[in-house]
């Protein structure tokens, strides 16, 4: 078993709540409120921004080149790609850039970051990588499990063009990358000590978005 099905296996109940949450279920057959996936919307656009910072972070943690470009290369891809591909989502929703940029904050967005780049501060490079693991990896799973539901990919559901961003070819070679590389760190520096720390570690980041979706989740009920 790889170290990070490990992961998932001891934070199954966190992994299959965030996974499973009723806010992916609800893009996937298009029921999600508008003021639910919009409220989602802004605050995923902040929350690429702390995360290119923890990318950055990872560069300066990184013990090896190789390690170095693996991190700038993920870097690169929040910044030049997945940002630009956010705004052009954003927009037709009537959002814009502007929009983006002057939103404030939500509490959950908050607290998943600091939580992100806290344990990348106090860690090495592979608990960063533990703490960033259910995003990257975590989002081509849902995507592909949503894409594989009657009618998700339709043009009649609203949602579609988020469920094809993720599940598409190239964003999930960027989780099977991300996957391979936490793999290859563990297999350098785990040992049965560390593996509890970074179970807690990722058991924590996966609840903190769990919360992310409840945090849209709540917006489309108010």
């Amino acid at each position: 078993m790889s170290f990070f099905e490990r992961l998932k296996k001891e934070a199954s109940a966190e992994w299959r709540a965030y996974t499973e949450h009723p806010f992916t279920e609800g893009v996937a057959d298009g029921s999600l409120p508008e003021a639910a996936f919009r409220h989602y919307l802004v605050q995923d656009y902040l929350f690429l921004i702390e995360f290119a910072r923890a990318y950055a972070l990872a560069v300066y943690k990184s013990p090896g080149l190789a390690d170095m470009r693996e991190a700038a290369a993920g870097l690169s891809a929040i910044l030049d790609v997945e940002m630009n591909l956010h705004v052009k989502l954003c927009a037709g929703w009537g959002l814009s850039p502007d929009d983006l940029e002057r939103a404030p904050p939500a509490i959950e967005m908050l607290a998943y970051t600091r939580y992100v780049l806290d344990a990348g501060m106090r860690g090495d490079l592979l608990a960063l990588k533990v703490a960033l693991a259910p995003c990257v990896i975590g989002y081509a799973e849902i995507a592909t499990r949503l894409a594989a539901k009657p009618n998700a990919m339709g043009a009649t559901n609203p949602y579609h063009g988020w469920i094809a961003e993720y599940a598409g070819a190239p964003y999930q070679e960027v989780a099977a990358k991300a996957r391979a590389h936490l793999d290859g760190l563990a297999d350098r520096y785990v040992t049965p000590a560390r593996e509890a720390e970074l179970i807690a570690i990722f058991k924590e980041a996966t609840r903190l978005e769990a919360d992310f979706w409840e945090m849209g989740w709540r917006a489309g009920r108010a």
